[in-house]
């Protein structure tokens, strides 16, 4: 693994705040957004899938519109949180200098307006971004972790494994360095260690403030490092995916997306949503990257 500006530590758990009870409001951030052909998304069978994976031969008005989003999380006492980052305010205006020439070829038309990066939005509600205490990173690829240098102040919730892999890993890997090679606080939760704990059909989780209001499950296989985010509102629960799933086609349909880091993880992953869903029917599945259900959202959740 290669040298890093930063220093991450194991996470001490639970994390300061923690309410017995607690449950927490939830902001869906639509910070941009890209186009992308399906069969990306939706893996296709046959000698020329990879083809269309890349768009190759596929008319674009038949690519998905891909939101990219970060989620704002309150919790009543740790105080405002956040899963991901979405894209970095510079975006807006100069995405190569953010994504790196090599990446932006992934995310075609990729487009910001500037009071969509996070920062702008968390100030519309009231929240300066020194006040996010805490941000959980479902992975560090470049669209999940472009603001991280938005948040210096914050301490960022991070899978061990998936540390290692973007240290280690690069562009063709989907991490750009410059993103998160921060001298920052980074905390690692060691999924393949002892302290974890099933919960709902998911094998191994952490409840990050002891009080189950905000838990990280372990989800790998789109990156070997990922992880998915549970919160609990007053009446039910909200699954934020990640990237574990891109849409909620490929739950539904157990189907992978064309590329993965490894698949029979994110076969495995995929079951232990599936159980997840049977066993909390009411609860509410956020995919990052789907745009027909972020077109349904709410503005807020409690």
């Amino acid at each position: 693994m290669a040298a890093t500006a930063a220093e991450p530590r194991p996470a001490e758990l639970p994390l300061p705040g923690g309410r017995p009870g607690a449950t927490v409001r939830l902001h869906p951030l639509l910070t941009g957004r890209f186009v992308g052909p399906k069969a990306r998304y939706l893996r296709e069978e046959g000698r020329m899938a990879w083809r269309r994976a890349l768009g190759y031969g596929v008319p674009r008005r038949e690519w998905l519109q891909v939101p990219v989003p970060a989620f704002l999380v309150e919790h009543p006492a740790a105080g405002p949180i956040l899963v991901d980052t979405g894209l970095h305010p510079s975006v807006a205006a100069k995405p190569n200098e953010n994504f790196g020439r090599v990446t932006l070829m992934v995310f075609k038309d990729l487009r910001m307006d500037p009071e969509e990066a996070a920062p702008a939005q968390l100030r519309a509600r009231g929240i300066e971004p020194v006040d996010v205490k805490f941000v959980v990173m479902t992975h560090l690829h470049v669209d999940h972790a472009s603001a991280i240098s938005e948040f210096p102040e914050a301490a960022f919730l991070v899978s061990r494994a998936e540390w290692e892999a973007a240290a280690s890993g690069g562009q063709l890997q989907g991490y750009v360095r410059r993103q998160f090679d921060h001298a920052f606080d980074y905390r690692l939760l060691d999924f393949e260690g002892p302290a974890t704990e099933s919960f709902a059909g998911f094998g191994r989780s952490f409840d990050l403030f002891g009080d189950g209001s905000v838990r990280c499950v372990y989800t790998p296989g789109h990156t070997l490092g990922h992880l998915s985010v549970v919160v609990r509102l007053r009446e039910r629960e909200v699954l934020l995916t990640g990237d574990a799933i891109y849409l909620r086609q490929n739950l539904d349909e157990m189907r992978l997306s064309h590329r993965t880091a490894d698949d029979h993880l994110s076969e495995r992953s995929l079951r232990e949503m599936r159980r997840y869903v049977t066993e909390t029917p009411g609860a509410l599945v956020v995919p990052s990257h789907d745009w027909e259900v972020w077109q349904r959202l709410d503005p807020v959740y409690d």
